[in-house]
């Protein structure tokens, strides 16, 4: 299963601090997102299988072990907001 962001076209990014504004225009929803949602959703500008999502954060960010269960679930929760979809 790959993993890809919502359409860019679609999202309205604003970083406050530690946190991001994302407002997605096709729901009218504003998300009000915390580390690593917003690392996520910047990594997959281009659909990224698991592994390969690991591989790209682990270049920039120090993941510990077992960081698969975690990133599924922050995965699943942006999934769930509409702003992830599975290709």
């Amino acid at each position: 299963m790959r993993y890809c962001a919502a359409d860019a076209a679609t999202l309205r990014v604003v970083v406050l601090d530690d946190l991001t504004l994302v407002y997605h225009r096709a729901s009218g929803i504003t998300h009000v997102l915390a580390s690593p949602a917003p690392e996520l959703l910047a990594a997959l500008a281009e659909p990224l299988a698991l592994p390969e999502l690991r591989a790209r954060l682990a270049s920039e960010f120090d993941l510990e072990d077992g960081a698969d269960g975690a990133l599924e679930a922050r995965l699943d929760e942006l999934i769930a907001a509409g702003l992830v979809h599975t290709a």
